[in-house]
């Protein structure tokens, strides 16, 4: 089995629901307190083993690309003054790599853009968006989990059947509470159509297998490119489990979500 050793950021949206905020500042360089909401999911990852991260932006992100770049004047700046304190929080030690999304066509398209990066390898998806509180951090224990059972994994959690039209829902074979076993997933299905309330939240780690079926280009819900319905087309040959998590998720995709995780 290999190792999950590369995560993809598709970091390539507009962040429209921000505006004006986001207008010449990336939605994932707004803070959460005193740190960008990308940077605790790069944390995130680099503590679950990744070692190459790798960005799909988009024009005007060049912010968000400098951000994860070094700085030797500001390095030199807070060694003189003895800020080693503020010196490691600066410093980058990893691989980072940028490819575009020259148009919006959805998060399978995103994903799709990084193929070239990523290889013939299991990896890793990230969703800023979703601010995980969780100790373990999430995508550690879903790393253990996929080193335990390979295919692919994907963090879960459980949603009013009201709101299943919002997510990728799984189609369930078996719970063990901790542990979903899927034989199916459907995106956004409405409430009555749903086949469970498991629903697909920001982190996956998948098999290269659904570049596969992302070359087609084939369009889903909404118009777009889904990166569920690509992973639903590997289930046949690619074992596929749900990861609850033990922690609060938080959507900083919204302004609430946003607010909260500054509070929390």
């Amino acid at each position: 089995m290999q190792k999950v050793r590369k995560a993809v950021f598709p970091v390539a949206g507009l962040g429209t629901r921000f505006l004006p905020a986001t207008k010449a500042i990336p939605k994932e360089m707004l803070t959460i307190v005193d740190k960008p909401l990308i940077q605790y999911a790069v944390e995130e990852a680099l503590e679950a083993g990744i070692e190459d991260i790798i960005f799909v932006t988009c024009r005007g992100k060049s912010v968000l690309e400098d951000h994860f770049d070094s700085s030797p004047e500001l390095e030199r700046a807070l060694l003189a003054k003895g800020r080693n304190d503020l010196l490691e929080k600066i410093k980058v030690n990893y691989h980072v790599a940028c490819t575009r999304q020259s148009e919006p066509k959805g998060l399978g398209h995103a994903v799709w853009c990084a193929k070239n990066l990523v290889g013939d390898e299991p990896f890793a998806v990230i969703l800023a968006d979703d601010l995980m509180l969780s100790n373990p951090p999430c995508l550690k224990e879903m790393v253990k989990l996929y080193n335990e059972l390979g295919g692919n994994v994907v963090a879960v959690e459980d949603v009013p059947r009201e709101q299943t039209y919002k997510y990728g829902i799984l189609d369930v074979e078996s719970d063990n509470g901790k542990v979903v076993k899927a034989k199916g997933l459907v995106e956004k299905p409405t409430p009555e159509e749903a086949p469970s309330t498991v629903s697909i939240i920001g982190r996956y780690i998948l098999s290269p297998k659904v570049f596969e079926y992302l070359d087609k280009q084939e369009r889903g819900a909404g118009g777009e490119i889904q990166l569920t319905d690509a992973i639903a087309q590997t289930m046949s040959h690619v074992p596929s489990y749900g990861y609850r998590f033990q922690g609060t998720r938080y959507d900083c995709g919204s302004r609430k979500g946003f607010v909260l995780a500054n509070a929390a």
